[in-house]
């Protein structure tokens, strides 16, 4: 009995340490994520920017799939399409697993405020829609 006691005891202790490193593996999967992302924003405006489409054409991609590179349909025969993500990495909060990657994001338009991301034309950011608190203290809403 006496080992059952403490058997019991050393389970309940562990359970918020496994809590904690499943917390810490979905917060280190997530800042991945939108290094990942925002270095691909990056990289198509530069692309952009060098290709002399900076008067009048927006720089930032009009939504997430863009930075797959262009359908198999537009992207001439003669040049292999530019590609700047592989895929679309998924937002380790999302809270529905039945949704697309590319709409477990939220979207923050180049016109939009930094304390009040909202979509629009272009996709100059991306956040985390998950309301936890990251072990930090931050939010990862502001991540």
């Amino acid at each position: 009995l006496v080992v059952l006691v403490i058997m019991g005891l050393l389970a309940a202790m562990a359970m918020p340490l496994a809590e904690l490193v499943v917390q810490r593996d979905k917060e280190r999967e997530l800042k991945r994520a939108l290094w990942d992302i925002r270095d691909a924003i990056d990289d198509y405006r530069r692309a952009r920017e060098n290709a002399g489409l900076g008067a009048g054409a927006p720089p930032y991609p009009p939504n997430l799939q863009a930075l797959l590179g262009p359908p198999a349909a537009a992207s001439g025969a003669s040049s292999a399409p530019v590609r700047w993500l592989r895929r679309i990495p998924r937002d380790p909060f999302a809270a529905d697993a039945s949704l697309p990657a590319d709409k477990t994001w939220g979207l923050r338009s180049y016109a939009s405020e930094a304390n009040a991301p909202s979509a629009g034309a272009d996709v100059y950011d991306v956040y985390s829609h998950s309301e936890r608190i990251g072990l930090n203290g931050i939010p990862l809403r502001q991540w």
